[in-house]
């Protein structure tokens, strides 16, 4: 495909695609081409592997919530259109309808078209505004001289000699008779038309064979099988039909799916049944090509930060959160509709953080990620913090952030982190210490510095070197580190050297990660960058309450 920005009727002419449905009019060979009414859709035809659209008004129509009765005006049409042509490579044949009007508007119509990138256009000999074939009985046609002129005009106004105009006959579907619907198809045929659509609302395909008899491959005849989808497509390959149309089936099975979705949603008032049967929102994000932008950020937005992140999100967590979340590791567990795995990602990502890398070990199957590195510790039962970073120490390397995967915080606090000096910087909670730590707080996560702020509700004002973490007294703390922590590149460096020295010596299996930061501060300078809240780690069911209603 085509990447998303820089579309294919940038990259080659209009008259590329005229040239490729002008192939698949005069193929020898039967030709298909799919219903689209989308952008989206347009990529699904393609991705399928037709090698045309059909830009169905119907379809396009309904997608509007409006009647196929030219409600949809003509410029709400080019809009539908240019978002096609945009999103997709294919070529695409519009259902023009009547032309919108007369020979002026059809013109009209045609130039811009070209301009958009578009194929070809299908116009039907009925009357402005257009009723839908399948309504009603006896629809008056046009007069065949004026329908001529509009087939004249369009051709006068192609931007491309090779833009395509294909006239539809509807004289079979008015109960007019074959002779009618010959002269017809004549008529347009020798006024310009470069293939004509012959069309019939009979449950059989006998007045479509009748016709091919008798038309005798005069120019190329597109169908739409609609009402006679029974009939074997090797009956029209014999026939000598030129392409076929499947016309509006992408809309219609898109209504079945939404139905089925939204019943049962209501029904459940939950997502656990239909979660796995619908389209991923990654396979969204593939569709409509994140990638590429990412791609282009990087090629046109000014130099941003190359820091990357290893999120530890490898426990099980504890039995009374595990109530709740079932078998989900919590870092998957729901948060307002998203994974606080995905918040956390988000989080990072809106700092600049785009390069993230997941530590996972229990359930570790559940913990996916459209974007982000997976690497897993399959040891996590009996290994501690320190073995599940060492799993990812080849991704320690530059300006690195290493983060728990059960905590949320406020992207300011990631922002002030980042830009604080040193090799190795915590994010420590002040209002933590001195006696004031949460009832939830391990003494493991407190930390005492030489000094703490003058004033704790002054985030990031001050920074204070680290003096000691890890098992310190509540009353000789100085706050809770919140589990974020910053490495520079040399940062990075020293805590892998660390990581080698604690497998060397056997004390890595069983080491959690402030044991690690205690043991780098003993030989280098560790800063700590004072916060005043504004974060929380998901570990209980009050957490996770708390969670649901973090900003």
């Amino acid at each position: 495909m085509p990447d998303t920005f820089r579309s294919y009727k940038d990259a080659h002419s209009t008259r590329d695609r005229a040239d490729a449905l002008r192939e698949i009019l005069f193929s020898p060979d039967l030709r298909f081409l799919m219903e689209a009414h989308s952008g989206l859709s347009a990529k699904i035809v393609e991705e399928a592997g037709f090698p045309g659209i059909w830009a169905s008004g119907l379809s396009m129509s309904a997608a509007l919530g409006l009647r196929d009765s030219n409600e949809a005006s003509w410029t709400q049409v080019l809009d539908q259109i240019e978002f096609m042509a945009d999103a997709t490579s294919l070529p695409i044949l519009l259902d023009g309808d009547t032309g919108y009007g007369n020979f002026n508007n059809v013109r009209r119509l045609v130039r811009k078209l070209g301009e958009r990138g578009v194929a070809g256009v299908c116009i039907e000999d009925k009357l402005f505004p257009k009723t839908n074939s399948f309504v009603g009985q006896a629809q008056p046609l046009a007069d065949v001289d004026e329908f001529c002129g509009r087939i004249q005009a369009g051709k006068d106004a192609q931007v491309s000699d090779a833009f395509c105009l294909v006239a539809r006959v509807e004289a079979l579907v008015s109960g007019l008779g074959m002779d009618e619907a010959l002269r017809r198809a004549e008529a347009y045929h020798a006024a310009g038309a470069d293939a004509v659509l012959i069309h019939s609302k009979r449950s059989t395909a006998a007045e479509i064979l009748g016709f091919m008899e008798r038309w005798d491959r005069r120019c190329p005849v597109v169908i739409v099988p609609t009402m006679y989808h029974a009939t074997p497509t090797e009956t029209f390959r014999r026939a000598g039909v030129s392409t076929v149309i499947w016309a509006n089936h992408l809309v219609r099975a898109s209504i079945t799916a939404m139905r089925d979705a939204a019943r049962r949603i209501q029904a459940d008032e939950s997502l656990r049944e239909v979660e796995g049967r619908v389209a991923s929102v990654a396979d969204i994000f593939g569709l409509v090509g994140n990638a590429e932008l990412e791609e282009a950020s990087l090629r046109y937005l000014p130099a941003a930060r190359s820091a990357r992140a290893v999120v530890l999100a490898v426990a099980r967590g504890r039995a009374d959160l595990g109530a709740v979340t079932g078998d989900l590791p919590p870092c998957m567990v729901d948060v307002r509709g998203q994974p606080l795995l995905r918040r956390l990602a988000d989080t990072l990502r809106g700092s600049g953080v785009r390069d993230v890398t997941v530590v996972r070990g229990w359930r570790k199957e559940a913990v996916a990620l459209p974007g982000v590195v997976t690497v897993d510790n399959d040891a996590y039962a009996s290994a501690g913090e320190a073995a599940s970073l060492a799993c990812a120490a080849a991704r320690l390397q530059g300006e690195t952030v290493v983060v728990y995967g059960d905590v949320l915080f406020r992207r300011y606090i990631l922002d002030g982190l980042l830009s604080v000096p040193g090799d190795v910087v915590l994010a420590v909670d002040a209002l933590g210490g001195a006696g004031r730590m949460r009832p939830a707080a391990s003494p493991r996560d407190l930390v005492r510095t030489e000094h703490t702020p003058a004033d704790p509700h002054l985030d990031g004002e001050e920074s204070a070197a680290l003096e000691g973490i890890g098992d310190v007294p509540p009353d000789a703390a100085s706050g809770e580190w919140i589990g974020l922590m910053r490495l520079s590149a040399r940062g990075a460096a020293l805590v892998r050297e660390e990581l080698a020295d604690m497998e060397a010596d056997g004390t890595l299996p069983t080491a959690d990660l402030p044991s690690v930061i205690a043991r780098v501060a003993a030989r280098h300078p560790v800063r700590v960058h004072w916060i005043n809240g504004h974060w929380l780690d998901v570990d209980t069911l009050m957490d996770l309450a708390d969670a649901r209603n973090f900003p």
